[in-house]
């Protein structure tokens, strides 16, 4: 019994396969300006397979005598027999295997193909592939009754079609993007199996292959509904990277690690990318496209690129590939701290060194002079002066020798938890701290080296001493520690000029204090500034101290004083 009454299932069947050849028709188009060369060739060769398989079971439906259907079925059989082939072409380049350039598999294809071409074309000897009647349900046509060997060869088509889609769900799993929709399109090119069955077990369709159906339908839904994924899919097989699909500044599509390293990517599809990862899209227009991210409490690096696709000579999307590269630029920025700190190094030996060569030039005459005029006292004085510069400057140069030593990166073997009470109090005694007090206020500790911490400590409390300060305060900040003194402010001068070596701020003594701090700083990742809205005296903020803890509120109420 039909389902449909005679006229409206022929126009049904008619407009479907219609469909279905000006579908791969017009996605042929678009197929040849696909830009991998292997794929173009594959999915060109599975349209214009597809597209003539289609269009035969058309003139089949529509052939006005058995005979001429009779011949348009047979030549149905044979073009069809090719999208097989083309199929696992195009499934092989697509997912980036090289089966299809193999010789002996595409030698055995052609002759496999050839042997059951001889058997369909020879089927009104035999009789082996199908037989036929004309009859008028639901419309006039000349019907298949499909034989043994019909069954053989659809059943390695089957096989060999199943080969294709496992290919494409393993490259759809491992893409890390959401590749549903695709998924979907490939299903419904399996779909027509089951209309096989259907048009063969019972009356509610007719007898006819349904498969151009399915793939008219994957075709068009790739190449225009879902062409940035289904190419998105292609260019990042492979890439474990974050990775971000935009149309224009428009999010479309991105991979899981990319919604990892950015949780607001999350339901982003269709939001400016600007607006959603405003560093990202800043990072592109910078000289180095460095972009930096916190990733388990310490810095992490990505090298941000994006490429254009297309199709053809038609750019049709922009991808955005985030590359961690977190240890060369920690190398290339380890390197660069270096490079400061030995320039520092150098402007403060030779501010030294003419300060030394000044005074020493000073004393000497002034010695001499007063030797012409007799006076001992005066000459020995003045030569004493000179002796205890050139002192000075030795213990300068030992300085800085040592500090070269401690100037590359903290590494981790080398950090132990430092309570920041004790180590402040360690510093205190080897420091020149005069008739100063210190005040440890609140407990924290934290993980540090605990030798470039004390001296840290050392030349920070050397600072307060040329400061003029008369009481120094440590204690325990959001994200680091600060050290206060109650002498002379910043006031109007530049606070990074406190942190310059050889600045001689607050006097020349004093102007290798803070540099070194900020140095000795920088060799743990920390940061050091100035609290420049501190009016009582001079407070250096240490910041970005991600292993400081704080002790109970109880602890934090406590202090350590030191005379």
């Amino acid at each position: 019994m039909a389902l449909f009454g005679v006229s409206s299932a022929f126009l049904a069947y008619t407009f479907t396969y219609a469909f279905a050849t000006l579908g791969c028709g017009v996605a042929l188009v678009r197929a040849r300006r696909v830009t991998d060369p292997d794929t173009r060739r594959g999915l060109v060769g599975l349209l214009a397979a597809s597209g003539g398989w289609a269009a035969l079971e058309l003139a089949f439906l529509v052939a006005p005598t058995p005979a001429t259907a009779y011949a348009a079925y047979t030549l149905s059989l044979i073009v069809g027999l090719t999208t097989v082939g083309a199929w696992l072409y195009f499934c092989s380049a697509y997912t980036g295997r090289s089966f299809h350039r193999d010789r002996l598999y595409r030698r055995l294809s052609v002759a496999v193909y050839l042997a059951i071409v001889a058997v369909k074309l020879t089927n009104p000897i035999h009789g082996l592939y199908f037989d036929t009647a004309f009859v008028t349900t639901p419309f006039p046509h000349l019907t298949i009754a499909h034989d043994l060997f019909h069954w053989l060869v659809s059943g390695l088509s089957y096989a060999l079609v199943a080969v294709g889609f496992f290919m494409l769900y393993e490259m759809f799993l491992d893409a890390d993007f959401d590749t549903r929709p695709l998924a979907a399109l490939v299903g419904v090119t399996g779909l027509p199996v089951a209309l096989d069955v259907v048009g063969f077990a019972s009356d509610y369709l007719i007898d006819i292959n349904y498969e151009p159906i399915g793939v008219a339908v994957f075709a068009v839904g790739t190449l225009y509904v879902f062409q940035s994924e289904f190419l998105a899919v292609q260019l990042t097989d492979g890439v474990d990277d974050p990775v971000i699909y935009l149309d224009g500044d428009v999010i479309r599509q991105y991979n899981g690690m990319a919604e990892r390293l950015f949780p607001a990517l999350s339901g982003s599809v269709g939001e400016s990318f600007a607006s959603v990862a405003p560093d990202a899209a800043a990072a592109l227009d910078t000289d180095t496209q460095i972009l930096e991210r916190s990733r388990d409490g310490a810095p992490a690096y990505y090298l941000v690129s994006d490429t254009t696709f297309a199709l053809g000579q038609a750019d049709i999307g922009r991808l955005v590939v985030f590359t961690e590269v977190t240890e060369t630029e920690t190398q290339r920025r380890e390197l660069r701290r270096q490079n400061e700190q030995l320039e520092g190094f150098a402007a403060a030996v030779r501010h030294e060194l003419l300060n030394t060569l000044q005074v020493l030039g000073a004393r000497v005459d002034i010695a001499g002079e007063a030797l012409d005029d007799g006076d001992l006292t005066a000459a020995r004085d003045s030569l004493q002066t000179a002796s205890s510069t050139t002192d000075r400057m030795a213990s300068v140069v030992d300085d800085l020798a040592t500090l070269a030593r401690h100037g590359q990166t903290v590494e981790s073997a080398e950090t132990e938890r430092v309570p920041l009470a004790d180590i402040a109090g360690e510093a205190w005694e080897r420091a020149d701290s005069g008739a100063m007090t210190l005040a440890v206020d609140g407990a924290a500790t934290l993980v540090a080296d605990p030798e470039r911490l004390r001296s840290l400590f050392v030349d920070a409390f050397d600072f307060a001493a040329h400061n003029g300060a008369t009481t120094v305060t440590v204690r325990p900040a959001d994200d680091g520690f600060t050290v206060t003194d109650d002498g002379a402010p910043v006031g109007d001068t530049d606070p990074d000029e406190f942190f310059e070596y050889g600045s001689a701020i607050p006097d020349a003594e004093a102007g290798l204090d803070l540099p070194n701090v900020r140095m000795l700083a920088e060799t743990h990742g920390w940061d050091v500034t100035l609290d420049t809205a501190y009016r009582d005296g001079i407070r250096i903020v240490v910041g970005a101290v991600a292993t400081l803890q704080t002790a109970d509120d109880a602890a934090a109420e406590s202090a350590v004083s030191r005379r």
